[in-house]
């Protein structure tokens, strides 16, 4: 049964510092080719997730300076178009998340672009704030929401489920309202009001 998350759902309390997986040079999670990270740990606990194996904290290996040298590294590639952040949970992993989108901001400035999957929602992540917001700010395009099986719908592109939604996180955050990212694909949805308080 899928869950909402709790107060105590924090990185500093859940993340063990530990990746799922590594896949570089990847044309499927996002636009372009990609380095995809998948981080393990997630509480959200979707029905019907394709990659429950993350769910635990304690599955996959350590993250360690091996991984994001090759990391860094593979970024480097011209045909490398950006990173890709998945899981698990990357807003529970923030530890790593900020290490190499720091790391890629420090080489690649905004040359590169970061998505990332979460089951949280934009305006669940600007409440919450901290290191969620810290991770926010660092990313370009979000895929928001859980996974909802009642919803699935295998011609959308980049999500999942009908509910979930992918946003152009720089320009959500200027305009104080969800903004669809209009790169390959535009929403029909429109924009969505995002609550202002949250954004102080």
């Amino acid at each position: 049964m899928t869950r909402d998350p709790r107060p105590d759902w924090t990185a500093e309390r859940l993340s063990q510092r530990r990746v799922a997986d590594y896949k570089p040079f990847v044309m499927v999670d996002g636009e372009g080719v990609r380095c995809s990270l998948y981080v393990s740990g997630c509480p959200f606990a979707c029905d019907g997730c394709f990659n429950e194996a993350a769910w635990s904290f304690r599955y996959g290996t350590p993250f360690d300076d091996e991984l994001a040298d090759r990391i860094a590294a593979d970024l480097r590639h011209p045909a490398v178009q950006g990173l890709s952040l998945l899981g698990g949970e990357p807003f529970l992993n923030t530890q790593v998340c900020l290490e190499v989108v720091r790391r890629l901001r420090a080489e690649h400035g905004r040359a590169k672009d970061v998505w990332c999957w979460t089951g949280y929602t934009l305006e669940e992540l600007l409440v919450e704030g901290g290191d969620k917001l810290a991770l926010l700010a660092e990313v370009d395009v979000l895929v928001d929401g859980r996974f909802e099986l009642a919803s699935k719908d295998l011609s959308l592109a980049f999500r999942g489920s009908r509910n979930q939604r992918v946003l152009d996180v720089p320009a959500s955050l200027a305009a104080g309202v969800a903004v669809p990212w209009a790169g390959g694909l535009r929403e029909a949805e429109g924009a969505e009001q995002v609550d202002r308080r949250a954004m102080i």
